[in-house]
């Protein structure tokens, strides 16, 4: 599918955006293990978070609703059955590597895939340590999707992060809800904790000391009522728009601005960006308020070491913003860019350069100078979400119409964003 982009003279409104992947994942998945009803309210509408609801409904849980709202009826730690066919994961790394550390410590075998994209991506990262825990998974060349995951018991362990990853934290923790003995996972580096809020919400017995999170086996994991904030990785996209045309002013609604998650806002911040944030509340034991933001000039910025980890799935839009800022963007320390949906390091600079922009590909990130002129181009999605929205974003500051190819990728994050940019932009 094509989209069309027209330059925009203001990027204003405002706006209230689909709720958070991350933690909807996460909901659905503890609400599956949790006695009782749980009820979800803004659930992402992505394509991503409804492959976990169908590989939960295919394991045997009922889940009623639509749209935003469902309510997940919970069977315990016990409850799964076996899948009578394979389980799609579709194109979310989330759902797959997450929900293997429940299928690891079943009392049935099962096996679970994903398309194509998803088909290319490694799962060494949780076979690993789901394998010291006495889960037996094969692989196709070791490696890749589809799993086959033969359950059975498992013991805690004590394992340390060779790379910080909230996906493979999960995947343990997950694992460790079955597990006999206490089991932890320390990471490098502090990456998002909408795992360990979520537990603790839910009734689990979960500490965390610096970055070092210890969960006890076996909790008894209670249904609750649960509103999902909207998603700041989102956000990020409508930021860098209004950041970027003149005479923005831009106002959204709900964010979830957890503190593991709002280096983003810290970052633009550092930038020169003119953001506020008038309103904040906790729901659920996560942040959430609204933020306000207005065009201004920014500086450009390094992405290194732990910022690169908290900024990871925001590199594409701000590697847009970072041709139009003053000084540039250096990006470091970013590998993981290069086993997401598509090598985004490549990606971006790809696209970059056809919007005739100069940029310099790294081993693990990118050298963006700054001060550069858009042109209209045709970009390619190359069937990735964050690189279809970034290149949308940057059409905007653009000196004549562009075309986004495989515009279609929005929707598994994000299925409103096309309707959502069209609204904002005048």
């Amino acid at each position: 599918m094509q989209k069309r982009i027209r330059p925009a003279s203001s990027f204003s409104g405002s706006i209230t955006l689909p709720g958070d992947k991350s933690i909807s994942h996460r909901y659905a998945m503890i609400a599956a293990l949790a006695e009782g009803d749980t009820r979800i309210t803004n659930y992402s509408t992505g394509a991503d978070c409804h492959s976990t609801l169908g590989c939960l409904r295919a394991l045997g849980i009922e889940i009623d609703g639509q749209g935003t709202e469902f309510v997940i009826h919970g069977q315990g730690l016990d409850g799964l059955r076996r899948p009578a066919s394979p389980l799609d994961a579709g194109n979310s790394g989330s759902t797959i590597r997450m929900l293997t550390g429940i299928l690891a410590a079943q009392p049935f075998a099962s096996r679970i895939f994903g398309d194509e994209s998803l088909s290319r991506r490694p799962m060494q990262r949780i076979m690993k340590p789901l394998g010291e825990m006495g889960a037996r998974i094969g692989a196709r060349e070791d490696k890749y999707p589809p799993l086959d995951v033969d359950g059975g018991q498992l013991h805690g362990i004590d394992y340390v992060l060779p790379v910080p990853s909230a996906q493979v934290k999960t995947c343990i923790l997950f694992a460790g809800l079955f597990a006999s003995g206490e089991t932890s996972v320390t990471e490098p580096v502090r990456s998002r904790d909408h795992t360990e809020i979520a537990l603790r919400e839910f009734g689990a017995d979960i500490t965390v000391s610096r970055q070092k999170i210890t969960l006890a086996p076996r909790p008894k994991l209670t249904a609750r009522d649960l509103t999902v904030p909207s998603d700041l990785s989102s956000a990020a996209f409508f930021l860098v728009a209004a950041l970027l045309v003149p005479g923005s002013r831009l106002s959204i609604h709900g964010v979830g601005l957890n503190p593991t998650r709002s280096a983003l806002l810290d970052f633009l911040t550092g930038m020169g960006a003119q953001i506020r944030i008038p309103e904040l509340e906790s729901h659920n034991g996560e942040l959430v308020g609204e933020i306000l933001v207005e065009h201004s000039p920014v500086r450009g910025g390094v992405i290194d070491g732990a910022l690169t980890t908290a900024l990871i799935d925001e590199v594409p839009v701000l590697a847009v913003l970072g041709a139009a800022s003053a000084e540039g963007l250096i990006v470091k320390g970013a590998a993981e860019l290069r086993v997401k949906e598509t090598d985004r390091i490549r990606t971006i600079v790809d696209n970059l350069r056809r919007l005739g922009v100069e940029a310099q590909e790294l081993p693990d990130g990118m050298v963006i100078p700054g001060r550069q002129k858009f042109r209209a181009a045709e970009f390619d999605s190359f069937g990735d979400h964050r690189i279809a929205m970034a290149f949308a974003v940057a059409a905007l500051r653009a000196d004549g119409e562009s075309v986004i190819e495989g515009a279609e990728a929005a929707a598994v994050s994000f299925p409103e964003f096309w309707d959502t940019l069209a609204r904002c932009a005048g």
